[in-house]
């Protein structure tokens, strides 16, 4: 269903541009971007959220644990990491300094299409927290699972990429199809674990004390 997912560059352009059209603006609702802020993206890929965000005079920090998705990045953003505006690490969030290897701590964190994919998505909101400055702010998007494609299936190569709500059938039909139509089984029955509820979400929120900006 969505083609450009295949083309990395083509993907990348496209991220920076919904960045700059709906994240930032989303953000400036409630909290003002100056330049100089810095921003850290958690599962940055190859970084076009990011680059919007250079593009608004801040400062970017991608973590990311898919090795070839950060060499795209260091080729699409060599200009910028040469000025020093950005920079990327291969690691696990757990295992990185806050200090050493971060700079220090940020205005704002970033999470687009990344907590439906963690299996203990409390204990990283609560780790995010400890990245971010005073009044600090975290962004997050995702697909709710309950939406028609919560489950990610747009992604699929067979027609079954333009079946809406099909990751809500019991799980052994779901498996079976994807498997029948010779999907990426492994990786789409993750979403079916650690996919996330709006309620959900309004919970861990709410447990780590995280409220919406006023």
């Amino acid at each position: 269903m969505y083609e450009f997912h295949g083309d990395r560059k083509r993907y990348f352009d496209i991220q920076t541009e919904n960045a700059a059209q709906y994240v930032i603006p989303f953000i400036e609702e409630k909290y003002t971007i100056t330049p100089g802020m810095r921003v850290l993206e958690i599962g940055c890929g190859e970084g076009g959220v990011l680059k919007a965000f250079l593009q608004k005079g801040c400062e970017g920090v991608g973590v990311e644990l898919d090795a070839p998705r950060i060499e795209d990045a260091r080729e699409f953003l060599k200009e910028e990491i040469e000025a020093g505006k950005i920079k990327f690490i291969i690691r696990d969030i757990y295992q990185v300094d806050i200090e050493e290897e971060l700079g220090g701590h940020f205005d704002i964190i970033v999470l687009k299409d990344v907590i439906e994919h963690i299996y203990d998505q409390e204990r990283l909101v609560a780790w995010m927290k400890t990245f971010l400055k005073e009044n600090g702010i975290i962004f997050f998007g995702f697909p709710p699972w309950y939406m028609p494609f919560g489950g990610h299936q747009q992604m699929c190569r067979s027609r079954i990429s333009k079946l809406p709500y099909l990751h809500l059938l019991p799980r052994g039909l779901y498996q079976w199809i994807l498997t029948k139509n010779k999907e990426k089984v492994k990786e789409l029955m993750e979403v079916v674990d650690t996919g996330i509820s709006i309620e959900r979400f309004e919970k861990i929120c709410k447990k780590n004390r995280l409220s919406d900006p006023e």
